[in-house]
Formats: C-alpha cells, structure tokens, sequence
C-alpha cells in the first residue's frame, strides 16, 4: 500500500513478522521468487490456507473501510485505535458468514491480526470503493439469506451500507 515512487510496503506485522503476501497455483512460486528479488516477502500456499488469507484480507479491507468511512474517512489506524469495538464487532459478523459460505474456520487470532496489519499501514486512507468485490461480497450473502427467509447475518454491515447510502 505505497504511493507510486515509494518503497512497497511489505505485509510484514508485529503478529505475523514472516509477511501476510502469499501466492497460490500454477506460478505461486514463481511470483514468491519474484517478490523475494525485490526484497519483499511472499508464502506458497496450497488451496485452502490460501482462500483463508484471501478471505482474511476481504474481512479486512471490508470492515476497516467501512468503519473509516463511518467516520469521515478517519484512517486506516485511527480506525483500529479509536474505533476498535466497532471494526471488531464488524469483523466478527463478516468472518461468522464467510466461514459459514466457505465451510472453513479461520485460525485463531484473526482479530488481532487485521489490527496489527493496520497498525503497518496505519497512513492509509479510508473509503468504501470497488463495492462490488468487496463489500458487495457480504451484501450478496444478505441478499441470499432474505430471499430464503432467513435473518440478515450481517445486520451491522448492512445498516451502515445503508447509513452511507451505498445501497
């Protein structure tokens, strides 16, 4: 998350300080060697630890954005220190469905981890963009769970989609 110009911002955090970048498929380890050439790191994953730290950075870029938005476009770490129970309130709903749509369960620790990878990229503004693959993601879950007659499952992403007029 570096300007254009600036040093690229490696996904190293004091909760994961081997990285958060991770590759998977046919050339996960040519794009690792790549990223390791320039000083930055990257894991090879195989398929279902991958799609869990894809999720992961879903539920983080959709709750910090959200929650940022929420306030003005408050930053990534005002975020994560001055609205802490809300980000993770908004985390908690999020991973609850995605682990429920995936069949998966995140390891241990998520909360924390989405916190501390702010924490490295705590300049970062934000804004609820790309809606579509991103929060839309979530939205799309609500919508399926009312179509079948079932309660929202992410009440709180849902009234603030509606609070900041996205829907």
């Amino acid at each position: 998350m570096s300007k254009l110009g600036e040093p690229p911002l490696d996904g190293k955090t004091d909760t994961n300080p081997e990285g958060l970048t991770a590759a998977f498929g046919k050339w996960a380890s040519a794009v690792a060697a790549r990223l390791h050439g320039g000083g930055l790191s990257c894991k090879v994953l195989q398929r279902e630890a991958f799609q869990k730290q894809m999720l992961e950075k879903l539920i983080w870029i959709s709750a910090f954005m959200h929650v940022g938005t929420h306030h003005q476009g408050a930053t990534v770490g005002v975020v994560e220190k001055d609205y802490r129970s809300e980000v993770t309130s908004l985390i908690a709903e999020l991973e609850s469905v995605a682990a429920a749509e995936r069949q998966l369960t995140f390891d241990d620790g998520l909360e924390e981890r989405l916190c501390a990878y702010s924490r490295a990229v705590a300049h970062f503004p934000t804004a609820v963009k790309e809606f579509k693959w991103r929060n839309g993601w979530f939205y799309s879950l609500t919508e399926k769970a009312i179509a079948l007659g079932k309660d929202d499952p992410c009440p709180l992403h849902t009234a603030w989609i509606k609070e900041i007029k996205i829907i």
